[in-house]
């Protein structure tokens, strides 16, 4: 091997960043945006267990998949899981992974032998050793996870609307995802990347940052305004954080402007409206179940009734001496409250109404 070419898979196997700006040519793509190589940074250089909260349309789970490549690229005996919400995802996943294998030439010594396993959902790498797991496997979180062991698990979407929507669920949730360390290997190399975007104030992913000791990074569509930027708990990457700090004036302008100009995600912004958007492109939890439940526990005034008639007059409150102590379902420190004051005359019913929570 000539020495630039030596040169050139050194510098392959240890800057991933080059790497994937390698791939991204083959593909006939834009160079990486500063923004997707520091995603790929920190793919390389983050903690053993982390989460990549990247606004819709980032390319976090592209990029993640060229990280696969990488890894096998650099160690083919490594072992990788790819769970999502649903198997469909977590197959796709795989699916581009191994097309790359397949249509790159510096990666096709790495296509499966024909004594190897080969499909979309589970595959080897050609310098594999024989081995009960394969190279790449995918499946959703609801399958069969036991049994399984891996090097790296890479958890893509795992959260969605429908495995989140209520307590049980997310507790549902929780629970299955602590398979994944069972199915880690004890080994310094071995590591749990998450890719999403939360849905509710208690997703999974703060539950596991605040009790697992996962640590997230977060890397929003818009630089957010410097006076509420604490909202983000100081997990804002530091390549926005530091240059709106340094610039308030940014606050508001897209953080990828060749690729979501500001009037694009303004049409976004008011098609998913304010509590879509905070969600899905602000990665902003702190309000997003506030305002996507309007109707709250608090706008209740409740008390015994008479079936026919009731107080003609009341007045509102939201004091503590008026918490009522009974069972609640509703958010985080939502609570049922009595009158603070109900008139003495009694009228009867003219009409009932109904509100739907939107």
């Amino acid at each position: 091997m000539k020495q630039r070419e030596k040169e050139l898979e050194h510098r392959l196997k240890t800057d991933f960043t080059f790497f994937l700006s390698v791939i991204w040519k083959y593909l006939r793509l834009p160079p990486p945006t500063e923004l997707q190589k520091d995603i790929a940074l920190y793919l390389q250089e983050g903690p053993k267990r982390k989460i990549i909260m990247g606004f819709r349309g980032v390319a976090k789970s592209w990029i993640t998949s060229a990280y696969v490549l990488w890894r096998l690229y650099k160690n083919p005996q490594v072992k990788v899981l790819v769970v999502s919400a649903s198997k469909e995802r977590a197959d796709s996943f795989s699916t581009f992974t191994k097309r790359l294998i397949d249509e790159i030439p510096f990666l096709n010594h790495l296509k499966p032998r024909r004594d190897q396993r080969d499909s979309k959902i589970a595959f080897d790498v050609g310098p594999a050793a024989a081995d009960h797991s394969p190279s790449v496997k995918s499946v959703g979180i609801t399958g069969q996870l036991t049994g399984s062991r891996a090097d790296i698990i890479v958890a893509d979407d795992i959260e969605v609307l429908n495995n989140s929507a209520t307590q049980t669920a997310r507790d549902k949730l929780a629970e299955l995802v602590k398979e994944f360390d069972a199915i880690l290997k004890p080994l310094t190399t071995s590591e749990i990347t998450f890719l999403g975007t939360p849905q509710t104030e208690m997703s999974l992913y703060n539950k596991l940052v605040k009790e697992r000791g996962y640590k997230v990074r977060i890397w929003t569509a818009l630089y957010p305004d410097p006076d509420v930027i604490e909202k983000w708990q100081g997990n804002l990457s530091a390549l926005i954080y530091d240059k709106v700090i340094r610039n308030a004036s940014l606050a508001g302008t897209t953080t990828e402007p060749s690729r979501f100009p500001d009037s694009d995600l303004a049409e976004r912004r008011l098609s998913y409206g304010k509590a879509g958007f905070a969600l899905q492109f602000m990665l902003d939890t702190s309000l997003s179940d506030a305002d996507k439940y309007p109707l709250k526990l608090a706008d209740l005034m409740v008390m015994s009734l008479d079936l026919k008639r009731a107080p003609i007059d009341l007045a509102w409150c939201n004091s503590a001496d008026k918490v009522l102590e009974v069972p609640t379902l509703g958010l985080t420190g939502d609570r049922f409250y009595s009158p603070m004051w109900m008139d003495k005359e009694m009228a009867e019913y003219t009409g009932s109404v109904m509100f739907i929570d939107p």
